[in-house]
């Protein structure tokens, strides 16, 4: 199967081709019909020759005809040996008559062969009875023209060609008939066969081709190659052969040889008063020749039509081509970073409006390319502010992380190592930002600043975080925007843990040995909505070792699967207590890669960050 690789060879499989396919099959199918019609012409053309020499052999034989009928009338006439005797000279003076005989039926006479002889006479000899004394012979014709009254003639015999004479002759004869219907006679009219013929060789196609007058049987009675031919189709000529076939067959028609243009044609026409038929047999490229010129011309003209029309949709969709090759060579420089200038729209229809809407493309994308660049360094400061590494403090197994489901974030953790009454502390703060993106993180930042100069300044941790919501309130109350808060502050040495809530969802407390969750819940609104906002410092005291708390953004449990299913805190608490056993870093891995495994496919709505720390001294 062809698999085009390129637009161009697209193009040219499933364009061109088709077209120049289509052009073709339209062309010859045009010419063929053309050539039919030209060919239908031709036939007409032929036959109508044929026919009208046809006519003029026709004519003759039946002017001859007529003056045969002629006889009928003086049969019944009052001086019938007069009319006959006018009638014989009428005919004898008639062009191409080479004689005219009358015989009698003479019974009485001295049988000379076979018992009815019949004795030609002259019909002039009837007028010798004006003359003296009339012999016995006389007598006896002055008897045999009495005869003539009432007389009548029979249907005229087909013409008789004879060609043994010196000049060969055709006769009609036409028997004649007494009142009670006995043969009395025969009227015999000799014809010359070339002069019978002569408009028919005078005709321009019967000196020019081959032609032929044949009888019914194929014998050839004169012709263009009469002196060597007898019969037609005697020297195998398949263009003959057909011909006789079908001249037996048809009255008229036409015959092509084999090959295109045919070696030879031929054309045919039966006569009417004789049993002969007119043949024409013709080179094909010399008759046909209107049709072999017309097909020249017409592939010629077609050839060339259906080149410039390939090259016309060539030149078109070139230029298509090259300015969709202009495009991608754009599309791999700005991939490489080059961005360059807009390419010229050079064209007002539809490549032109995709130049156009690539050009506004590439601006645009340029644009979102600085502000990508501007994310991935605000992403970067983002990654900066987050600790770098998890603290070490004697008797705490402490894992976190953040994964921002953009960019930058809104959720965020901190520790802050400090020194109160003697004793060490850490303080481990977790927020979530409302919203998502640049504003979410410049917000994170701010109350990231807000919490390490409060919490250090202050021994409370509950007036440290209304410090913080005072702050922010001022910085948010145009703008709507708020975040969560769990800080946590945890004393190793006194084995003690004081939390505030801020809004945040309550942190989950396990302790293993009681094998019993607990929800670390506590009074307080969301920072930045009220600065005038109250929270209050929970306590839990006697922490023992292998002890965990949980503290995470809403991100974890509200994660959703393809179905739309939340991941939800039953599965956190049984993958609690399932790892309980293990370091805190492998009970977050477990976590977060149940979330990943939960998710699936489907995308990430929510950022995640996820606090472990365990009680190990």
């Amino acid at each position: 199967m062809i698999r085009p690789k390129s637009l161009q060879q697209r193009l040219t499989i499933f364009v061109l081709v088709p077209v120049g396919l289509l052009l073709l099959i339209m062309g010859f199918t045009g010419f063929i019909y053309a050539r039919n019609s030209l060919l239908a012409q031709w036939k007409e053309a032929a036959i109508l020759k044929l026919q009208r020499a046809a006519h003029s052999v026709d004519m003759r034989l039946d002017r001859t005809k007529n003056w045969i009928g002629m006889l009928d009338a003086a049969g019944g006439s009052q001086n019938p040996d007069h009319l006959y005797s006018w009638i014989v000279d009428q005919l004898k003076k008639a062009d191409g008559v080479a004689r005219v005989n009358m015989t009698w039926v003479d019974k009485g006479a001295e049988p000379s062969g076979a018992p009815d002889d019949f004795r030609m006479m002259n019909p002039m000899r009837g007028r010798m009875a004006q003359m003296g004394a009339m012999t016995e012979s006389q007598e006896r014709n002055r008897m045999m023209m009495r005869r003539l009254h009432g007389a009548k003639t029979a249907e005229v015999t087909p013409p008789r060609y004879d060609s043994l004479v010196k000049n060969k002759t055709v006769s009609l004869m036409s028997l004649l008939v007494d009142k009670s219907g006995q043969t009395i006679g025969q009227f015999e009219v000799v014809l010359r066969f070339d002069s019978l013929i002569a408009d028919v060789i005078d005709s321009g196609w019967w000196q020019s081709n081959k032609a032929f007058l044949v009888d019914n049987d194929g014998h050839i009675l004169a012709g263009t190659v009469a002196q060597e031919r007898k019969t037609l189709a005697d020297n195998n000529d398949p263009v003959e052969q057909k011909t006789l076939n079908a001249l037996k067959a048809e009255p008229f028609g036409t015959i092509r040889g084999p090959g295109h243009p045919p070696a030879e044609v031929s054309g045919f026409y039966r006569l009417q008063e004789a049993p002969w038929s007119l043949v024409m047999i013709a080179p094909g490229e010399k008759i046909l020749a209107p049709i072999v010129t017309f097909r020249l011309y017409y592939f010629m003209g077609g050839a060339v039509l259906i080149v410039l029309i390939l090259l016309l949709i060539r030149f078109v969709t070139g230029r298509t081509v090259s300015s969709i090759k202009d495009i991608s060579r754009a599309a791999e420089r700005i991939a490489g970073g080059d961005f360059g200038t807009p390419l010229p729209v050079k064209t007002h229809d539809e490549v032109g409006e995709l130049t156009r809407s690539f050009n506004t493309m590439m601006l645009q994308l340029e644009e979102r390319i600085r502000i990508k660049q501007a994310l991935d360094v605000a992403m970067e400061v983002q990654q900066n502010l987050l600790p770098l590494k998890m603290p070490q403090v004697p008797g705490l197994d402490i894992a976190g992380r953040s994964i921002y489901c953009d960019q930058t974030g809104g959720d965020f953790y901190d520790f802050l190592e400090m020194r109160r009454q003697q004793a060490d502390h850490l303080g481990i703060a977790v927020g979530d930002v409302s919203g998502h993106g640049v504003s979410a993180a410049l917000l994170m930042a701010t109350i990231r600043a807000f919490i390490k100069s409060k919490v250090t300044q202050l021994d409370s941790i509950a007036e440290s975080i209304a410090s913080v919501n005072r702050l922010l309130a001022q910085d948010t109350r145009d703008s709507g925007q708020f975040a969560t808060l769990f800080y946590a502050d945890i004393s190793p040495a006194e084995k003690i843990l004081r939390w505030v809530r801020a809004g945040h969802d309550p942190a989950l407390f396990y302790d293993p040995g009681l094998d019993q969750f607990s929800e670390l819940r506590g009074e307080g609104i969301a920072l930045g909505i009220d600065p005038d906002g109250n929270y209050r410092e929970n306590v839990v005291r006697k922490l023992s070792s292998g002890q965990i708390l949980v503290i995470g953004t809403d991100g974890i449990w509200e994660t959703r699967n393809h179905l739309g299913e939340m991941f939800g805190r039953q599965r956190l608490k049984n993958l609690i207590r399932k790892n309980a056993a293990y370091p805190s870093e492998d009970i977050s891995s477990s976590i977060i890669d149940s979330i990943k495994t939960f998710q699936g496919s489907a995308r990430q709505e929510d950022d995640i960050t996820l606090l472990v720390i365990k009680w190990v001294g």
